[in-house]
Protein backbone atom coordinates (compact mmCIF):
# COMPACT_ATOMS: atom_id res chain seq x y z
CA UNK A 1 0.00 0.00 0.00
CA UNK A 2 1.04 3.42 -1.47
CA UNK A 3 -0.27 6.53 0.64
CA UNK A 4 1.16 10.03 -0.80
CA UNK A 5 0.07 14.13 0.13
CA UNK A 6 -0.86 16.27 -2.16
CA UNK A 7 -2.09 19.83 -2.84
CA UNK A 8 -3.10 22.47 -5.25
CA UNK A 9 -0.06 23.92 -7.38
CA UNK A 10 -2.05 26.90 -8.42
CA UNK A 11 -0.01 30.32 -8.30
CA UNK A 12 -0.79 33.84 -8.80
CA UNK A 13 1.34 37.08 -9.78
CA UNK A 14 0.68 40.72 -8.86
CA UNK A 15 2.33 43.63 -10.16
CA UNK A 16 3.50 45.83 -7.68
CA UNK A 17 5.43 49.35 -7.24
CA UNK A 18 7.21 51.32 -4.50
CA UNK A 19 9.46 53.35 -3.39
CA UNK A 20 11.64 50.99 -1.35
CA UNK A 21 11.77 47.37 -1.04
CA UNK A 22 10.17 47.50 2.34
CA UNK A 23 7.14 49.12 0.85
CA UNK A 24 7.31 46.50 -2.26
CA UNK A 25 7.48 43.80 0.78
CA UNK A 26 4.64 45.47 2.43
CA UNK A 27 2.60 45.55 -0.77
CA UNK A 28 3.32 41.85 -1.26
CA UNK A 29 1.96 40.96 2.23
CA UNK A 30 -0.88 43.01 2.08
CA UNK A 31 -1.87 41.25 -1.39
CA UNK A 32 -1.35 37.68 -0.27
CA UNK A 33 -4.43 35.51 -1.01
CA UNK A 34 -5.34 33.59 1.69
CA UNK A 35 -4.01 29.79 1.55
CA UNK A 36 -0.73 30.80 -0.46
CA UNK A 37 2.47 32.11 0.76
CA UNK A 38 5.19 34.89 -1.15
CA UNK A 39 7.95 32.60 -2.79
CA UNK A 40 9.44 35.54 -4.75
CA UNK A 41 9.26 39.38 -5.46
CA UNK A 42 11.87 40.31 -8.19
CA UNK A 43 12.63 44.00 -7.93
CA UNK A 44 13.55 46.09 -11.06
CA UNK A 45 14.13 50.12 -11.02
CA UNK A 46 12.24 52.25 -13.19
CA UNK A 47 14.20 54.04 -15.45
CA UNK A 48 14.42 57.89 -14.91
CA UNK A 49 12.18 56.91 -11.33
CA UNK A 50 12.96 55.86 -7.84
CA UNK A 51 10.11 53.95 -8.51
CA UNK A 52 10.25 50.13 -8.12
CA UNK A 53 8.52 47.59 -9.45
CA UNK A 54 8.39 44.18 -8.99
CA UNK A 55 6.34 40.98 -9.89
CA UNK A 56 5.04 39.21 -7.00
CA UNK A 57 4.32 35.24 -6.84
CA UNK A 58 2.27 33.64 -4.65
CA UNK A 59 2.13 29.56 -3.92
CA UNK A 60 -0.79 28.07 -2.87
CA UNK A 61 -0.46 26.49 0.42
CA UNK A 62 -3.32 24.98 1.87
CA UNK A 63 -5.80 21.85 0.12
CA UNK A 64 -3.59 19.25 1.29
CA UNK A 65 -5.10 15.57 0.68
CA UNK A 66 -4.64 12.19 1.38
CA UNK A 67 -4.44 9.33 -1.34
CA UNK A 68 -3.32 6.44 -1.87
CA UNK A 69 -3.67 3.00 -3.93
CA UNK A 70 -2.01 -0.07 -4.16
CA UNK A 71 1.67 0.53 -6.36
CA UNK A 72 3.87 3.80 -7.59
CA UNK A 73 2.04 4.18 -11.05
CA UNK A 74 -1.44 3.80 -9.65
CA UNK A 75 -0.63 6.58 -6.71
CA UNK A 76 0.81 8.87 -9.07
CA UNK A 77 -1.93 8.07 -11.58
CA UNK A 78 -4.40 9.48 -8.81
CA UNK A 79 -2.39 12.79 -8.76
CA UNK A 80 -4.70 15.18 -10.86
CA UNK A 81 -3.33 17.71 -13.27
CA UNK A 82 -2.80 21.35 -11.54
CA UNK A 83 -1.84 19.44 -8.01
CA UNK A 84 1.81 18.20 -6.87
CA UNK A 85 2.65 15.14 -4.84
CA UNK A 86 4.61 16.21 -1.56
CA UNK A 87 5.23 13.33 -0.05
CA UNK A 88 5.17 9.57 -1.18
CA UNK A 89 5.29 6.50 1.88
CA UNK A 90 4.24 2.99 1.87
CA UNK A 91 2.31 1.61 4.87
Amino acid sequence: MYLGTMRPSETQAVDLTGNSLEEIHAAAIARLPAGFELVSAPVQMIKGSTALTATATFRRVDGIREIEADDRAALFAKVPAGWQLLELRTA
